[in-house]
């Protein structure tokens, strides 16, 4: 019943908050559209505005890496950071593309191009990334226990060791190398680093059945001392492929963070860049 309150929260602050996002940028546009109606240079207005909505954008950032300054808190930072990004994309459009006639255009010159580029690939992935960050939190409390991404390395090594310590105590107990065979053929590389990237990241549990279902059709090959410890070996196989999951979506989110903050921060390079050319070369007042 709570979870099912707070769902219905989250749900109606999302539509209202689309709602006004979308009338504000419904302003815009007729406010860019009643400039050019004038023969004004609308341009220079929403150059200025998305100047100053990609530095907010870029200073939720810096309010993350200042957590003791009292600016408000992160979840409000987030929301506002969703919905100004929304909006500047609208506010780009309008920049980019749209002439002081309404008709269509496309970016003139190098440096206008590229901070084009660097625009929409800043936008298209902060919307992959406001996937990333709904549904890779709930997928990692799927699998067991939960990992820090920088012990994954430690944990990897650990399961290795282990690993190999139960084949060694497989050969030193049996006459046979049946686990032993299979462990070199199947599982040392297994073991010795991050697997199955691809398959973790689209959901696909195939590896890991593969090699489970051939460790169980093993057993019949196995003396009786090697079965236990062929089981000890699967759920180090699970627990192995756990850690791996997990791996793969933190890296996924720790790329994408990455790449969406760096491009960022080369947008308002560029951005004031192209700012200060235009005014330098229109003879425009600053």
């Amino acid at each position: 019943m709570v979870v099912e309150s707070v769902m219905a929260y989250f749900r109606t602050r999302r539509t209202r908050n689309l709602i006004i996002t979308a009338v504000i940028a419904a302003a815009v546009v007729v406010g860019v559209w009643a400039l050019n109606a004038r023969l004004m240079h609308s341009a220079y207005v929403t150059g200025w505005v998305l100047i100053l909505m990609v530095l907010f954008l870029a200073g939720y950032n810096l309010r993350k890496k200042l957590p003791f300054i009292p600016l408000g808190a992160s979840a409000k930072w987030l929301q506002w950071h969703i919905y100004v990004g929304l909006t500047a994309i609208v506010v780009f459009a309008l920049h980019a593309f749209v002439k002081l006639d309404g008709s269509i255009q496309t970016p003139n010159g190098y440096l206008e191009g590229v901070l084009a580029v660097i625009f929409i690939f800043v936008a298209a992935s902060g919307v992959f990334g406001l996937f990333l960050t709904r549904t890779i939190p709930a997928r990692l409390t799927v699998r067991n226990e939960e990992f820090i991404f920088e012990r994954i390395p430690g944990f990897r090594k650990r399961l290795g060791d282990e690993a190999r310590q139960l084949v060694l105590q497989a050969v030193a107990s049996s006459d046979t190398t049946t686990l032993a065979d299979y462990y070199s053929q199947r599982l040392s590389l297994f073991f010795e680093k991050p697997r199955n990237y691809w398959h973790h990241l689209f959901q696909s549990s195939g590896p890991r059945h593969k090699l489970l279902t051939e460790l169980t059709d093993l057993d019949r090959y196995l003396s009786d001392t090697e079965r236990p410890i062929a089981g000890d070996l699967a759920t180090l196989v699970a627990t192995k492929d756990d850690l791996d999951y997990h791996y793969a979506l933190q890296l996924t989110l720790k790329c994408w963070l990455f790449a969406h903050i760096g491009f960022t921060y080369a947008l308002v390079l560029l951005a004031v860049a192209h700012a200060v050319l235009t005014y330098a070369f229109s003879g425009a007042a600053l």
